[in-house]
């Protein structure tokens, strides 16, 4: 009997032993930093300099495309006169529409190489990415670049009502939701700031278990509200009470999150020549803020006791003078060191404008405030919408005059547009890891024309109608402001145009499926393993070993030819073969910021150079190259190529694909290992 136990648990181990090292590999291969499978960009033609415009004007995939997506019809346009050529029509027709967005999937390697090397700050100039992708695979890409970087986030995940399309892998619903958002939320929440704000859509069906989730992982006291909105005027007449409401959870990023109010125009009260105003005191008065974390908002006002405006306030300045003497300081109701609202260039740009719009003002008590003269006011964000543009039927109206009918329950452009006002400042970003149909990036876009902001937009989708509705709403919402039936009803003024999206990037991301479908087994070696180290190989170790090779798992050896390296990738109900953008991924597990992407050309090698900067300021250079069968006189004499071109001048670091023998370089490829299967952090 002791035998058969003792026999039993021995097997037993083995076969725990086993499973383990499957568990362990499955986990592996999930926190894997994917593949960026494809790149391409939307530009705005308004922003590509007009040498490119022949080759525009003759590429017919990308004219084709226009017509149908934006009915645009060059030929019967009055730019148009008799007797110019298609391709002179076409040019006036180019210069005549700004915001006419360039798909780059339209052009050749060579054109697109040359576009983009025409941008001398890349990063900076793409106001959109949009990311078809798995939302934690996504999430785990963009920790590098994007930790601590994003303002606001909004969600609006599939909620647990049985007809939503949320696939459950068991019986236990609310448990399987939960454990969906968890993940993707704790991830993203890297992303925020202390001073970010998370906004999620939710309705009864989950309200008070998310509300649970969202307080461990922010903590209590950061939930700021729950926002009731009127999502339904008629009411869900089919159940005993008609629901005509869902939630919209908001909470804080950290201590120093500070919510925006809504803007409202000002027609009564005090008025100048320059208008009605309001008087708003320069002090923070949020108890969050003083000069214990912003002292450079603690700075002397000097007011002129003897100098008064026409309606009886006193001028102020920041530089004391003889009658600019009285200095007033930031003081909270007890006498505390406070802070201002605005910096001291702000604030001496504004006390040196011909409205006056900062003045001071004395109490009763003697004691000097100063005011900014606001001309349009806000207003606190109350606690219950009911705005009639955030019904859920006005989403489906929106989306449907864009001629996008491909998806279900869109939410409201006025939601969305409300969120970004209260949660974003004008050059802050936005993002949503669960973007649909691609509202939250329609909203900024439309946001931006109306105040003049450079607010950009991170949009994470893993559906098919990310290619259906949500990257064609982004081209057409980008071409004109307004549509009806699927057309242009309103094109995009002068002003407008200027504050158009410049460039919208597009990545995709190798899947967790395709990781699996790409590994490869080296079984001569693994037997070979197995006959050195016999049963304890298979059990432990079996897995590592024989897909250590396979390009899922980055084979290190074929980074000789970073052009060439490719998967097995399933799209649209079939796996081809397709190419991996290399260069992209390593940027982005570099957390680089892109200023310049220019290709060379070296008797006949390609080479691509991205040249920027990493969070910690110092300047990088990344240099890829096709090394394959190459000798010593051949890196040698890339040397000099890279030296007499000044590839790498005044970088601190250089990273090169493979083997060199350039100055101060250093290989790219343990690096590329080690960063893309980097613990998860949590």
């Amino acid at each position: 009997w002791f035998q058969l136990m003792r026999l039993i648990k021995r097997i037993g181990m083995k076969i725990i032993e086993f499973l383990a090292q499957i568990e362990d590999f499955q986990k592996m291969l999930w926190e894997k930093k994917k593949f960026v499978t494809e790149t391409f960009y939307v530009i705005t033609v308004g922003k590509i300099s007009e040498a490119f415009y022949p080759e525009i004007a003759e590429c017919e995939a990308q004219w084709d495309e226009w017509k149908k997506l934006l009915h645009i019809e060059e030929e019967q346009s009055d730019l148009f006169t008799a007797g110019r050529s298609k391709k002179e029509k076409r040019l006036a027709y180019l210069k005549a529409h700004p915001t006419l967005p360039l798909d780059t999937r339209h052009f050749s390697p060579d054109f697109v190489d040359r576009l983009l090397a025409s941008f001398e700050n890349l990063d900076e100039m793409t106001d959109g990415l949009l990311i078809h992708s798995e939302n934690w695979q996504a999430l785990n890409l963009l920790q590098e670049k994007y930790r601590e970087r994003v303002k606001c986030i909004y969600i609006d995940p599939p909620y647990n009502t049985g007809s939503d399309g949320f696939v459950y892998k068991d019986s236990y619903q609310h448990s399987s939701w939960l454990a969906m958002v968890d993940q993707v939320v704790m991830r993203a929440r890297s992303l925020m700031n202390s001073a970010s704000v998370f906004f999620t859509s939710c309705d009864d069906n989950e309200n008070s278990r998310f509300r649970q989730l969202l307080d461990s992982l922010f903590g209590i006291d950061s939930f700021e509200s729950q926002i009731i909105i009127q999502s339904n005027k008629r009411g869900q007449t089919y159940k005993s009470v008609a629901k005509t409401h869902e939630y919209l959870l908001v909470y804080d990023g950290g201590e120093l999150t500070e919510l925006n109010g809504l803007p409202r125009d000002i027609e009564e009260g005090e008025k100048d020549e320059y208008g009605y105003f309001e008087l708003w005191e320069l002090r923070n008065r949020n108890p969050k803020f003083g000069r214990f974390n912003r002292p450079n908002l603690y700075f002397p006002i000097y007011v002129s006791p003897k100098q008064y405006d026409e309606l009886g306030y006193s001028c102020v300045s920041v530089i004391p003078t003889r009658d600019f003497k009285t200095a007033v300081f930031p003081k909270n109701s007890e006498g505390d060191d406070s802070c201002w609202r605005w910096s001291v260039k702000k604030v001496e740009a504004a006390s040196q404008s011909g409205d006056r719009i900062l003045i001071a003002k004395q109490t009763r008590s003697g004691e000097w405030r100063i005011f900014e003269k606001a001309r349009k006011s806000i207003k606190a964000p109350k606690s219950i919408w009911l705005d009639n543009g955030m019904i859920n039927e006005k989403g489906t109206v929106e989306v449907g005059s864009l001629g996008l009918k491909d998806f279900g329950f869109p939410k409201p452009l006025e939601l969305l547009i409300t969120v970004a006002q209260i949660g974003t400042s004008e050059t802050d970003t936005i993002l949503d890891f669960f973007a649909g149909s691609g509202t939250t990036g329609h909203a900024v876009i439309n946001l931006n024309r109306e105040d003049g902001g450079q607010r950009k937009f991170i949009l994470v989708e893993m559906a098919h109608y990310f290619d259906t509705v949500l990257l064609p709403r982004i081209k057409k919402v980008t071409f004109a402001p307004e549509w009806k039936d699927g057309k242009p009803k309103r094109m995009a003024t002068t002003e407008e145009a200027a504050r158009s999206p410049r460039i919208v990037k597009v990545i995709r991301l190798e899947s967790y499926e395709d990781a699996l479908n790409n590994l490869s087994f080296d079984d001569a070696r693994g037997q070979q393993a197995l006959e050195f180290f016999g049963e304890q190989y298979l059990l432990s170790y079996m897995l590592r070993w024989e897909t250590r090779k396979s390009e899922t798992l980055l084979n290190v050896e074929k980074l000789q030819s970073p052009f060439s390296y490719k998967l097995y990738i399933h799209r649209d109900g079939q796996t081809h073969e397709r190419l991996v953008d290399l260069p992209e991924t390593f940027n982005y597990l570099l957390g680089l910021d892109v200023q310049t992407r220019r290709v060379y050309d070296n008797n006949g090698r390609r080479y691509l150079v991205y040249r920027g900067a990493l969070r910690n300021g110092r300047t990088v250079v990344v240099l890829w190259r096709e090394t394959t069968g190459w000798k010593l006189e051949d890196y040698q004499h890339e040397a000099d190529f890279v030296a007499q071109q000044k590839l790498a001048e005044g970088a601190d670091e250089i990273y090169v694909n493979g083997d060199c023998r350039i100055p101060g370089a250093r290989s790219l490829d343990p690096i590329f290992k080690e960063r893309m299967f980097a613990p998860v952090e949590v």
